[in-house]
């Protein structure tokens, strides 16, 4: 009796050249819909699996492999008496090899217009129902999902008559990963379609992005996975036009600048170094925003990422080529700016549409044993309920340097505080245990030029010490959250030198 194999592919590709090597190799061919149309087409002999199981496609093609002539031939014991004695009892043949791709419910849902009836219809059943059945019965069952897997299974079988126990036992594997991949993007879509925020089970799926050469240290094993349908701005969704491969660190620095260069609409230049922000500058051009980035702090950005919210020009590319950095992501770079940087052999370059919104509406981070989860912290100084608590009212240019401190410290690891002008961060204290102690960084790091600058703090002042160490710096306005029970001795603290002083009514811890 001739061995079978089941091929049922939406993706088509090399399925031809695979039917036709089985058929050589003397397997009868059993198919249905599209595949079994093109495999007729080029010559193949086909066997339409109604034919198998002596009853039709019903319901507009949803029930056609569900029926016990198929499945009794997946998942038979072939070496079993018993299931043996039933199979012939039923007329049912073993099925061998199964190839299938499932409908593209990815794809589907991933178009803007998509309606929900066109994504349920493109929601497989039959097809996952014969990938398990399958991959539950490896001991028997060749089954595979991706036609990169073709090539080794046609070897096998040439040299050995059959693929080996460990290559089924790996495919078999391949495919309940695809399942469980692909039900998570299911129960994903209709989950959000309900609008549970957090479920009772929660599934992600992540797609191999490349391996890494190790991750934190070089003594860790790491790679970068992507999420399907996640933000196109982001790194994970970049394009890289030059330099060697990222790294476990480079990945989570250039999130970071990522994160906090789409807090500006004017032209802005970030660079961040251990995933803390060393400088921050706007300008009226992308070249006068990076010149004063450089300016925050000239040491730090020594070995960094930079992100960059406009195209890169000749006169931009000129000055990020005169330090050592890492990485630099931009929308875009000039052919100008590309033959500079490029000079550069290592140095990577990457470019994300910085046109897209950001579709991802929470974030995760894993812990020993668990997974947090929590809204992206995407809160404005426009959203903020602003309220001048001082006698004195910020100028104008005041107001500015406020707003550029306040969108900067969100980004910075709590304890957190930045002082900044209105066109750039002068001086960040970060991750601190103590608020004063980050504040002291900060402003030692401003040094003079914190004589009518502006201070931002990510949480509230529990004491009067941080105003005071402020004021001593020349410090003129202050925005923070409030809500201590001492805001009063702060306030009163900020009234006595002069300092004007904003609430925001929000904290932005970063841990």
């Amino acid at each position: 009796m001739k061995k079978r194999a089941l091929l049922s592919v939406s993706d088509k590709n090399g399925i031809l050249e695979f039917a036709q090597a089985l058929e050589k190799l003397d397997y009868e061919i059993l198919s249905t819909g599209g595949t079994m149309k093109h495999l007729k087409e080029n010559g193949v002999a086909v066997t339409a699996v109604d034919e198998v199981t002596g009853f039709p496609e019903i319901m507009e093609g949803r029930v056609k492999t569900l029926n016990p002539m198929i499945h009794g031939g997946l998942l038979a014991k072939q070496d079993d008496p018993t299931h043996q004695a039933q199979m012939t009892e039923h007329g049912i043949e073993p099925i061998h090899i199964v190839c299938v791709n499932l409908y593209p419910f990815k794809e589907t849902i991933s178009k803007p217009d998509v309606t929900v009836e066109d994504a349920i219809e493109n929601i497989d059943i039959g097809g996952p129902a014969m990938l398990r059945a399958s991959a539950k019965n490896h001991a028997y069952v060749t089954v595979i999902v991706d036609a990169a897997d073709y090539a080794q299974v046609l070897e096998e079988i040439e040299a050995e008559g059959q693929t080996t126990p460990a290559t089924r036992r790996r495919l078999a594997a391949k495919v309940f990963r695809h399942t469980a991949a692909y039900d998570a993007l299911i129960s994903g879509y209709l989950t959000d379609l309900s609008e549970e925020e957090f479920p009772e089970q929660i599934t992600f799926t992540y797609e191999l992005k490349q391996p890494l050469r190790y991750g934190e240290n070089p003594h860790q094993k790491a790679a970068f996975y992507s999420r399907p349908l996640g933000s196109d701005f982001s790194i994970a969704n970049a394009l890289q036009l030059h330099g060697k491969e990222l790294s476990y660190n480079n990945i989570q620095d250039a999130n970071a600048a990522i994160q906090i260069i789409k807090e500006f609409n004017q032209p802005a230049a970030v660079a961040v170094k251990h995933m803390n922000p060393c400088g921050v500058g706007t300008g009226a051009t992308i070249a006068e925003a990076f010149n004063k980035t450089y300016e925050a702090d000239q040491t730090s950005i020594f070995g960094g990422i930079v992100a960059l919210n406009r195209e890169v020009d000749s006169e931009t590319a000129e000055q990020l080529s005169g330090i050592f950095l890492e990485i630099i992501i931009a929308p875009s770079f000039t052919e100008e700016a590309i033959a500079i940087l490029t000079k550069k052999k290592n140095i990577r370059l990457l470019t994300i549409p910085f046109n897209q919104h950001n579709k991802d509406a929470f974030n995760t981070v894993s812990v020993e044993g668990g997974l947090l989860i929590q809204e992206l912290d995407a809160f404005g100084f426009e959203d903020a309920d602003i309220r001048v608590v001082t006698d004195r009212e910020p100028t104008e240019t005041e107001w500015e340097a406020l707003k550029l401190g306040w969108a900067v410290v969100k980004h910075v690891k709590s304890n957190a505080i930045v002082v900044s002008d209105s066109q750039m961060t002068l001086g960040v204290g970060a991750g601190q245990m103590n608020r004063v102690g980050a504040a002291n960084i900060a402003l030692t790091q401003a040094g003079d030029l914190a004589k009518g600058a502006a201070l931002a703090s990510d949480a509230f002042f529990p004491m009067d010490d941080t105003v005071e160490a402020a004021a001593k710096a020349g410090i003129t306005a202050i925005i923070q959250p409030g809500g201590s029970v001492k805001d009063e001795d702060s306030i009163k603290k900020a009234n006595q030198y002069g300092i004007t002083m904003v609430f925001t009514g929000i904290r932005h811890f970063k841990h």
